[in-house]
């Protein structure tokens, strides 16, 4: 990568860690997208491993004080029988479905039925809430719209919402990188000047946000976290839809050119 991409990449981490440390959101979401039209998809993921690494890990310390452990024990036990499903399976989406799945999770886990309160506590539901994320996360790159449908809809404020699924989602990339930098056969490899950029990037988006986050009250965190995220995701599945589309018709048209 050229310095003048690194550079604007550097300032794409800063915005989209911001984004991520006002709503625990988002900015991850945000992230993959620009990175997967960037660079091959295994280098893409940890890229983006590291980054969130980093945001995630950094917005847990400062809010380390509202991080409630019990989820993040039980989210855990998910993550650990994901990868273990799916090192055996090693499979890596195209980009197409990766986009439609980054755009269809949130709208699915809008359809979960009201009866089935989310429960952070829950074993049960943190086990497979964890297990079903971490799938998402080695497809995707993401698992955030189906993890922020389950912490929103628990009693926790929005501090105890931040700082819990950041503890969670070191682990979930900390896992992605795991898979991604050496389990899969074509395991990626990453520039160490992009990857120093990408920690101190995503840091200092994450401490500009604090401040922010403290003057929000729990509703308006709430209301603008969810028209983020279906704001989102709606692009992604214009988009995934538009690359499925867009392939066969262009195999069709350099087939009849070479004819």
């Amino acid at each position: 990568m050229t310095p003048l991409m690194i550079a604007a990449l550097g300032m794409l981490m800063v915005a989209t860690a911001f984004l991520s440390g006002l709503f625990g959101m988002a900015g991850g979401l945000i992230l993959i997208g620009v990175l997967l039209a960037l660079m091959p998809l295994p280098t893409a993921m940890v890229l983006h491993a590291i980054t969130q690494m980093a945001s995630n890990g950094w917005r847990a310390l400062l809010w380390r004080a509202h991080i409630r452990w019990r989820p993040v024990a039980v989210y855990l036990i998910g993550c650990a029988l994901a990868l273990a499903v799916w090192s055996l399976a090693r499979y890596v989406p195209d980009k197409p479905v990766a986009l439609l799945l980054l755009g269809v999770t949130p709208f699915m886990a809008r359809l979960t039925p009201k009866g089935l309160k989310p429960n952070p506590d829950s074993i049960w539901q943190g086990t497979f809430y964890g297990s079903v994320c971490m799938g998402l996360m080695l497809m995707t790159g993401v698992s955030g719209p189906l993890m922020d449908t389950f912490f929103l809809g628990a009693r926790f404020d929005r501090r105890e919402i931040v700082a819990t699924k950041a503890a969670c989602q070191v682990a979930s990339h900390f896992t992605k990188l795991i898979y991604f930098g050496g389990i899969i056969e074509q395991a990626a490899t990453l520039d160490p000047v992009v990857a120093a950029v990408a920690v101190a990037a995503s840091m200092l988006g994450t401490t500009l946000a604090r401040r922010i986050l403290e003057g929000m009250s729990d509703h308006q965190y709430r209301v603008w976290a969810g028209r983020l995220i279906t704001t989102i995701a709606s692009y992604y599945i214009l988009h995934g839809s538009w690359l499925l589309v867009r392939a066969p018709v262009m195999a069709a048209f350099d087939h009849g050119g070479m004819q």
